[in-house]
């Protein structure tokens, strides 16, 4: 065996790709306890604090960081951003990845999860959650065929390839339409607790707030996993696309931040952000780290051009949400007094191997798909049209 064979061996199974591996085995163990054993042998969640860590991160913080596949499959399909083609595939695979996790981290936290599909056939119209369910089963079945034209071309499926593309535009809109009615229903459902959650959070503009700052969080997600993408597996992506989505990030996080504060004006409850109140510096690192800094950051031509600026920028708008989903589903959300609630170390294996199993299945895709499509002009440039060639023998027009 030569140097090179070997050196091709020792990169196919990494250090950090087995290190996930062990995580996500953990986690498969640690559910296989909790289906034999049930949630309290393994949970400290009890009738007093029934939303913990699972609710927080994998549902609230997941469906939000997934919001990439319909901010960006709605500005290259629909608004013709064609210059963000070359990321898409990468978008909605992570977004797919994304609700598919979250449906997995409910079968887990639910008490009798085999009654899951009751949402189904028993319906509660009247229910935020009914309709948050609705949404996340339908949306993902739309990222799924979304993304099944990757896997079509990888297996050389040309009539499902052709019949998925030709309802193209149909599942883009689908899915925009779904994915603002769940993203907002998830803090519609925060509405039915005016006496549980802080009034610095609590707001009737939540689901305004939520909706905004999943858009706004959505072109950051991409940055993010592109960037990362990139390096790992050597893809070419250009300045000027990780560019194009810094620059819409800070309009958007102003429409947010003109929300934010001016609920809190027109409802005269600002003296609320500066009170003694120790819950008080989670909203100021909420909207200083996670809202004004990236702002003024992203806001910069000479931040938008370095990668690595952009991408702590970035970082800085996912931190800033994951905050705010855990402060209104979790910090900020008061408990029944006499019940204490830290999680267990096996609730942070589930969460844990969630992710870990994602990072697996993104290794998986971009080792075996074509996972960055060149843009339409892209193509044009690199495959010019042939030039007609006059017969033999035949003169040609002067």
């Amino acid at each position: 065996m030569t140097g090179h064979e070997v050196a091709e061996e020792r990169r196919g199974f990494p250090f950090g790709t087995l290190i996930l591996s062990a995580v996500a085995i953990l986690g498969l163990a640690t559910v296989l306890y909790r289906y034999i054993n049930g949630l309290g042998a393994m949970t400290d969640l009890s009738d007093g604090r029934a939303w913990g860590l699972w609710i927080s991160f994998d549902l609230y913080c997941g469906v939000a960081l997934a919001a990439g596949g319909f901010t960006l499959a709605g500005a290259v399909y629909i608004f013709g951003r064609e210059k963000y083609h070359t990321v898409i595939r990468s978008a909605i695979l992570t977004a797919f990845l994304g609700y598919t996790l979250v449906i997995l981290a409910l079968l887990v936290d639910l008490g009798q999860p085999w009654y899951i599909w009751h949402a189904i056939i028993y319906w509660n119209v009247h229910s935020p959650l009914f309709e948050v369910a609705m949404c996340v089963m339908t949306y993902t079945i739309v990222l799924a065929l979304e993304f099944s034209p990757v896997v079509f071309e990888r297996l050389g499926w040309h009539v499902p390839l052709k019949a998925i593309r030709s309802i193209q535009i149909p599942l883009v809109i689908a899915g925009i339409v779904l994915s603002t009615l769940h993203q907002s229903s998830l803090g519609s459902m925060l509405l039915m607790m005016p006496e549980t959650l802080d009034p610095l959070w609590y707001t009737p503009v939540l689901p305004l707030l939520f909706l905004t700052s999943a858009v706004a969080v959505g072109p950051a997600m991409v940055i993010f996993e592109t960037t990362l993408s990139s390096r790992a597996f050597g893809h070419k992506l250009s300045t000027d696309v990780l560019a194009g989505l810094g620059r819409a990030i800070p309009y958007i996080l102003g429409v947010y931040l003109v929300l934010k504060i001016g609920d809190l004006v027109f409802a005269k409850e600002l003296s609320l952000a500066f009170s003694d109140n120790p819950r008080t510096i989670l909203w100021w690192i909420e909207v200083v780290v996670g809202v004004v800094l990236p702002m003024v950051l992203l806001s910069r031509p000479s931040v938008r051009q370095s990668r690595p600026k952009l991408f702590g920028a970035a970082l800085l708008v996912i931190g800033g949400l994951i905050l705010n989903r855990f402060d209104v589903s979790w910090l900020a959300l008061g408990g029944r007094l006499g019940y204490d609630y830290f999680p267990h170390w096996m609730e942070f294996a589930v969460s844990a191997a969630l992710v870990a199993w994602a990072m697996i299945w993104v290794i998986v895709a971009n080792r075996l798909l074509r996972m960055h499509e060149a843009a339409p002009e892209e193509e044009a440039e690199h495959h010019p049209a042939p030039t007609t060639k006059p017969a033999a023998g035949r003169p040609t027009a002067s």
